[in-house]
């Protein structure tokens, strides 16, 4: 994709990997860059100030002290069962899980969109699985494999091999759409919660202040990669959907993310 979007720029696009604190690190050194266009971020979730489990670290407003460019990639979630489990549907769970002390259910780490997920179901389904943070989803689905933990919520990159392998079972897709990698698998809607949704994204930002027409070429030079039949398949390939946006939907999109999840929050803090 680099390629594409240097030569729809003109200009040479130079990546510089800063990890840490959930991209909270990154995103900070956009937000305190100079808004002209040449330093540009690609943030998820918790770094764009949407999962919540990094919030103690930042050193900038991700609402205010950025300007949201366009949406990249998104992937779904998928709640998948140690082959060891007897139940292997959702309604199975759900009833296993709504006695105490049962089910357990393993997640990428606290604050995490896949915490927030589990979280979510819990409080949809009115059940009481224990949850369980993980540096990571790689060793959930190592638990799940070896029949250490009964559930996990985790992503198609993964869990492709261990699910196509049959070592841990697909139970249900966190997407509102069934995932093309999986399409076997039903999501939690069509399994009896209605509305349930909970993806993971990325995307571009620039600084806060950034010039319209500076973000709109910005805009215009991702939208037109990400509409390449051959960048989307790629994109596809690694498990995640191409998210193009127009700079004001992706702001209205950060924005319903944020309220989103705040509200989950608030009402497993309140537990």
């Amino acid at each position: 994709m680099q390629p594409d979007v240097e030569k729809q720029l003109g200009q040479t696009l130079i990546i510089e990997n800063r990890p840490g604190a959930g991209g909270a690190l990154a995103m900070g050194m956009v937000a305190k860059a100079p808004p002209d266009g040449y330093m540009i971020g690609l943030g998820g979730a918790a770094g764009l100030g949407v999962s919540l489990g990094v919030q103690e670290t930042m050193t900038y407003d991700a609402r205010k002290d950025l300007a949201p460019i366009t949406g990249l990639a998104s992937v779904p979630f998928i709640l998948a069962a140690s082959n060891s489990l007897q139940g292997k549907t959702l309604r199975d769970i759900i009833a296993m899980a709504k006695q105490p002390n049962k089910l357990a259910l393993g997640h990428g780490g606290n604050g995490t969109l896949m915490h927030l997920a589990s979280e979510m179901f819990n409080q949809m389904a009115d059940t009481r699985l224990e949850l369980v943070p993980y540096r990571g989803m790689a060793p959930v689905v190592t638990d799940l494999i070896g029949g250490h933990m009964p559930l996990g919520i985790v992503d198609p990159p993964s869990a492709k091999t261990a699910i196509e392998g049959g070592l841990i079972a697909p139970i249900a897709v966190t997407s509102a759409r069934r995932y093309p990698g999986f399409p076997n698998t039903p999501t939690f809607a069509e399994q009896g919660l209605a509305g349930f949704e909970a993806i993971g994204w990325f995307g571009i930002v620039a600084p806060a202040g950034t010039p319209g027409d500076v973000v709109a070429k910005l805009n215009a030079a991702f939208v037109t990669a990400l509409s390449d039949p051959a960048i989307a398949e790629r994109i596809r390939g690694l498990g995640s959907d191409p998210m193009p946006m127009a700079p004001d939907e992706f702001s209205r999109f950060i924005e319903s993310e944020a309220k989103k999840w705040e509200a989950v929050a608030a009402k497993a803090g309140k537990k």
